[in-house]
């Protein structure tokens, strides 16, 4: 009894039917990757955070998507212990490395999302042909229920535009679903024997808008790219963490408990009223409604620790990426009275901003939101500004240098700033995106700000500034080095 159990477990090891990635080492790497059309395969190592929140997920859409058709495998490997020749070989330096491997070799880096469904999408848009051929209408119907946009070709002859729509299916596959079918009851019924329908998905269709869009527009590729990207996200669409660098400037997001999953009737309840009110001012704005739990850093920006109401909050950006807030609650009233007023431009911009500090006349000044035009941008100064974070530890640790370097150049004609970029708006053109970030910008203002790569010892600092300085320093030479008494 014992060894039927064995080789049952055994057998459920080493059978991927029975759910999970395979496994993959160094001695058997090369013939199981050869053995399929397509892989996704994620190099990691067992201690490694991020690959332990990954590692469900990839399981996930290892078991969907070995029932899709065709069936894609996902594999891993542990780079730490039976990969590491392996993962040498495709120079893996970070964990988790996914790449997409087709017929046994690397096809591309995987950069797409790490969420067991956005995997399946993602991965399932990489196999068969960008184009599914539709035979019945049966069939027609199924490839409709799926829950993004639906790109479908009615073509009874070659002509230019199925020419131009196969080639725009090749290069959009990943972000469309394209059918093509000849089927003479759905030419018929959609009365088109040469054009191309864009079907919005069933949960997004609503009464404010065509659920369906028949292209009218050029026999070519380029042209129709360029529809479909204009029309894909309809007039309110959901904007979720994989799509939102779709949502361009000006845009207003309401942001409330989206869940089409597991409420899609509450979730229309609210979009629809949002839809009610967008659709007077689509030429102005780009909408969307978002998950407030997806989307918590977005709301700590507008100084929003939580939302206490069901209700949506309304947060906008214009076109130059300033920030508006509707303070009213959700109506459609409120909301069409905020939409009027964010046209006119009669709102005051929100600024995210620690208050003002009362006594800011240490050698090492405090730039916050509401004074980081008068300490930076025009306090006719070379300036010299780190943006930190409070639990940063390389702030902390760059903090006793940088306050040794304010009190060396204390006397000069430079600025040196810190500004706590969690709590504070960041102004552009300056960019955060990790800490610390450090900036040097000069005083005319006629140079861009440049980003400072150079070493974080005072030295480093002081020789940096000596250089580059508009007006050479008093205490320092061009080099960096102190100057001599009779120098000074």
């Amino acid at each position: 009894m014992f060894s039927v159990v064995l080789f049952f477990l055994v057998a459920v090891s080493l059978d991927p039917a029975f759910g999970g990635s395979l496994e993959l080492t160094d001695n058997d790497f090369a013939t199981r990757v050869a053995e399929f059309d397509t892989m996704l395969i994620m190099f990691y190592a067992p201690w490694c955070g991020h690959c332990k929140k990954l590692k469900p997920e990839f399981e996930m859409a290892a078991d969907l998507l070995r029932e899709n058709d065709p069936p894609v495998e996902l594999a891993k490997v542990d780079c730490t212990e039976g990969g590491k020749a392996t993962c040498t070989e495709f120079g893996v330096s970070g964990y988790p490395t996914l790449k997409i491997f087709k017929n046994g070799k690397v096809s591309k880096e995987y950069s797409g999302p790490r969420d067991g469904p956005g995997i399946v999408k993602l991965m399932a848009s990489q196999v068969g042909p960008s184009a599914k051929e539709i035979t019945s209408v049966e069939a027609f119907e199924k490839f409709l229920a799926a829950e993004d946009n639906s790109v479908v070709g009615f073509f009874k002859a070659a002509s230019p535009l199925k020419e131009a729509f196969l080639e725009a299916a090749d290069n959009l596959r990943e972000k469309f679903r394209f059918a093509i079918t000849d089927l003479a009851e759905l030419v018929k019924k959609h009365d088109t024997s040469d054009g191309i329908i864009l079907f919005r998905p069933k949960h997004l269709q609503n009464i404010f808008e065509p659920n369906q869009h028949k292209y009218d527009g050029e026999s070519s590729k380029s042209s129709l790219e360029a529809w479909l990207k204009k029309k894909q996200h309809g007039l309110v669409d959901h904007r979720t963490r994989d799509n939102a660098d779709e949502f361009k400037n000006p845009v207003v997001v309401a942001y409330y408990k989206v869940d089409y999953a597991k409420n899609e009737k509450g979730t229309n309840y609210w979009r629809n009223r949002i839809l009610k009110v967008s659709k007077n001012f689509a030429d102005d704005f780009t909408f969307a409604v978002s998950s407030k739990d997806d989307f918590q850093h977005e709301l700590n920006e507008f100084g929003y620790d939580y939302v206490p109401s069901e209700k949506p909050i309304v947060f906008a950006r214009s076109k130059d990426n300033k920030k508006f807030a509707m303070k009213e609650e959700f109506s459609i009233e409120n909301f069409e009275s905020f939409l009027k007023k964010l046209k006119n431009n009669e709102l005051e911009p929100y600024l995210k901003s620690e208050p003002i500090p009362e006594d800011n006349t240490k050698p090492v000044i405090v730039a916050v939101g509401k004074n980081f035009d008068d300490v930076v941008t025009n306090n006719n100064k070379d300036t010299l500004i780190e943006f930190y974070a409070p639990w940063c530890g390389h702030c902390k640790k760059l903090t006793p240098v940088w306050d040794e370097l304010g009190e060396k150049l204390a006397g000069e004609d430079v600025a040196i700033v810190k500004m706590d970029a969690t709590n504070n708006d960041v102004p552009a053109p300056f960019e955060v995106r990790g800490f610390p970030t450090i900036y040097w910008a000069t005083k005319d203002g006629k140079a861009s700000p440049v980003t400072y790569n150079g070493g974080r010892e005072l030295n480093d600092f002081i020789k940096y500034i000596a250089k580059h300085a508009t007006t050479e320093l008093k205490s320092f030479d061009r080099s960096g080095n102190p100057k001599k008494k009779d120098e000074l």
